[in-house]
């Protein structure tokens, strides 16, 4: 495989998608050394048919606000890849939103998938529709008119949106039931639905829970645990909440979260009421993170700032793309940090994963730290394939046990000779090669 050819081909077809490009950068040299092992995949072009998504739907989104005036916005599917099952992936209904980041997002979530083992392929949609200061009404009217022009191409075993930024409960809710009206059927089709009519059990604290399983297994690999650890999370969301909720119950002291204002420090540990607190501030729709520190005096905000200058044992970025960056990391290398737990899809930029990386700290990417919320997601669609729900214990052990596999996937692919383990090496290969299988033995579709 020539990685710099391919990029270079992809580069000049699509200029200007950073994200994308990254993605796949990352992806191609992980794997470049495991692929040239196995000539029957360069026969099959599987690179080159892999990192172009099947289909990408773009619509128009027409809907009326409170006002009675007509507002338009951009919709999105990128239905990446069904190798190993029907496509899966959130939807994000952001300003930010664009062809390059959907594009990003559903093919890691390809790989993502494929390390849970169960049957799911990869796929991301979304807006640049924002529910930020809209009402209730406007964005129930914004889901119904988005999935006005994509249910025909969704289905339980065709294409199974959830939820992503900007995408909870109560929208997944107005788009469920619109594809509920339209396709005539009760089929699950999205999850991250409500309890009363097919969501799961623990699906919203998923991602976090998941993410902590994952970095206590890294944790135990160096012979140490949560307990008695100080960690630093960045957004305030509902992936935060999750990891701020199981790192504390596991024994650790949070003691930062942040938004697009700052962060917040909180030396005496942001527990209890003070993790119900952030769900208060989520809910306020004014994204920030600055009234905690009014709230909670021995908390200290620092606008403009990110929560990686903190000392911490254990970071753990829970907001968005790119949150780290090489001075971060550098940061945390200064202060000691014993591993960073990528909650955040592609939360660290490259530069700040070669930092870790080249000083030995042990660095769980996105793909593997963060898939106990798309396994979660699986789960629900088993539970609604059956016609059945499973209580929060059974969820949760299965969560426990996919979390397992997929650490010890990584430390299969990705330990090197001198121990320390590469897991952004481990994460690519493992899901790289389920993938290729998959696609090799389906022939040249």
């Amino acid at each position: 495989m020539k990685v710099n050819e391919i990029l270079a081909g992809l580069e000049a077809k699509h200029p200007g998608e950073k994200e994308y490009l990254q993605a796949v950068k990352e992806v191609l040299l992980s794997v470049e050394e495991v692929y040239n092992q196995h000539p029957e995949f360069e026969k099959a072009k599987i690179i080159e048919r892999m990192v172009e998504p099947d289909r990408i739907f773009t619509f128009r989104v027409t809907w009326t606000d409170d006002r009675g005036e007509v507002q338009s916005n951009l919709g999105y599917r990128v239905q990446f890849n069904n190798a190993i099952g029907p496509y899966k992936g959130g939807i994000r209904f952001h300003a930010s939103v664009n062809l390059s980041i959907l594009k990003f997002l559903g093919f890691e979530q390809t790989f993502k998938n494929a390390l849970t083992t169960l049957p799911m392929g990869g796929a991301k949609g979304g807006s640049d529709f924002s529910p930020r200061g809209k009402s209730d009404a406007e964005i129930m009217r914004f889901c119904q008119a988005y999935i006005l022009e994509l249910w025909r191409n969704l289905g339980p075993d065709r294409d199974v949106p959830a939820g992503d930024i900007g995408v909870g409960g109560r929208e997944v809710g107005y788009m469920y039931g619109m594809y509920k009206k339209l396709a005539q059927e009760h089929t699950g089709t999205f999850t991250g639905k409500g309890l009363d009519f097919g969501g799961s059990k623990i699906r919203p604290e998923a991602t976090g829970f998941g993410a902590c399983y994952f970095v206590r297994n890294m944790l135990r690999t160096m012979g140490e645990d949560f307990a008695g650890k100080t960690v630093a999370i960045s957004g305030f969301g509902n992936v935060a909440w999750g990891a701020a909720l199981k790192a504390t119950e596991l024994g650790a002291k949070v003691v930062t979260i942040s938004g697009p204002d700052g962060y917040v420090y909180d030396p005496t540990g942001i527990s209890g009421e003070k993790i119900d607190y952030m769900l208060e501030l989520r809910a306020s729709g004014d994204d920030i993170v600055a009234p905690y520190a009014e709230r909670y005096p021995e908390a200290t905000f620092y606008p403009g700032r990110r929560p990686w200058e903190v000392k911490v044992d254990i970071a753990m970025p829970c907001a968005t793309q790119n949150e780290v960056d090489k001075e971060d990391a550098e940061n945390l290398v200064r202060n000691k940090v014993l591993c960073v737990g990528e909650v955040s899809n592609m939360g660290c930029t490259p530069e700040a994963i070669d930092t870790f990386i080249a000083n030995k700290i042990p660095y769980g990417p996105g793909k593997a730290v963060n898939a106990g919320g798309v396994a979660t997601s699986g789960l629900e669609m088993s539970q609604n394939a059956m016609h059945l729900s499973w209580s929060e214990k059974e969820v949760d052990d299965r969560l426990h046990e996919i979390m397992n596999n997929i650490h010890d996937q990584c430390v299969k692919y990705g330990k090197e000779s001198d121990g320390y383990i590469n897991y952004m090496k481990g994460a690519n290969i493992a899901g790289f090669m389920k993938v290729a299988h998959a696609m090799l033995g389906q022939g040249v579709i």
